[in-house]
């Protein structure tokens, strides 16, 4: 996993780009008609239930824009809302409270949205030990808020990238010229090049996770696409030589079933690349 200096470059980077990419040379609209000496207030306002986030990742937002604006937090990341909540009240130059707006909107809007999905799942996988984790099916250039936002929903973070983790899938391991060569091969790099990362590998079948099973040191098992009966003979014969995790179409109706083969982790694009966006509005008062 990344630290937490490079976890909080990623979150800087995104407020800068995104600035750089919604304000360019100036909020026109706002120059034009709104004094730079004009102040306001404005409410962060709920318009459908959920599980909120992004509300620290906000509060990043308008300091970036303008130390000066106040920020007054009602609820606070993780909480439960509800339509006609409010989440906070910023206060300040009427010009800064608008540069940040859209961004503030974009970010807690899909952040909220992680996290409500991401709760659901956790409430789905309650009764088992099996955790929710997510991929790397992110937005680019907002993957450190979209993870974020999974942990608010109360999962679990999976690699960050591909430089924090040894991730061996189908492809690797066909170019590779087979299961046995790549592991083999990662462990020679990884050893010439002094880098202390975790190894996951990926099966397509039961022999496949007997083969990955001949080699040792691998971190966790990536039980892909199998279906109920093959999975709980996989955990079978891994027992505890290797964590488990389960992935591949996985959804509302299979998730239970899945992590009731007895696998440790299920990992879900879903959480992050099929979504709707929270409806949220941030409203002058």
């Amino acid at each position: 996993m990344i630290s937490k200096i490079q976890f909080e470059n990623e979150l800087e980077l995104i407020i800068k780009n995104a600035i750089r990419e919604d304000v360019g040379d100036g909020d026109h609209s706002s120059l034009a008609c709104i004094p730079i000496s004009a102040t306001g207030k404005a409410k962060l306002l709920v318009k459908e239930n959920g599980i909120i986030a992004g509300v620290s990742f906000a509060k990043m937002i308008f300091e970036y824009v303008d130390k000066d604006l106040i920020v007054e937090t009602l609820l606070e990341d993780g909480n439960p809302v509800k339509q006609g909540d409010i989440v906070f009240q910023v206060s300040g130059s009427s010009q800064s409270i608008l540069k940040a707006e859209r961004l503030v909107l974009n970010s807690m809007q899909r952040m909220s949205a992680i996290a409500t999905k991401t709760n659901s799942y956790v409430e789905l996988l309650k009764g088992t030990t099996a955790k929710i984790l997510d991929t790397r099916k992110t937005t680019p250039g907002f993957r450190a808020c979209e993870k974020w936002a999974v942990k608010i929903g109360g999962g679990e973070n999976h690699r960050f990238a591909l430089y924090d983790m040894v991730m061996l899938k189908d492809n690797h391991i066909d170019f590779a010229g087979g299961i046995t060569l790549a592991i083999a091969k990662t462990k020679r790099y990884l050893q010439e090049n002094n880098l202390d990362l975790k190894i996951i590998v990926e099966a397509r079948n039961l022999d496949e996770i007997k083969e990955i099973l001949e080699s040792d040191g691998i971190h966790r098992i990536l039980i892909d696409n199998f279906n109920y009966e093959d999975t709980r003979t996989a955990v079978a014969l891994i027992g505890n030589k290797s964590q488990t995790e389960s992935s591949g179409n996985i959804n509302e109706e299979t998730i239970k079933n899945y992590a009731e083969c007895g696998v440790n982790y299920i990992s879900s694009g879903a959480l992050t690349h099929s979504i709707y966006n929270m409806d949220l509005s941030l409203k002058a008062f």
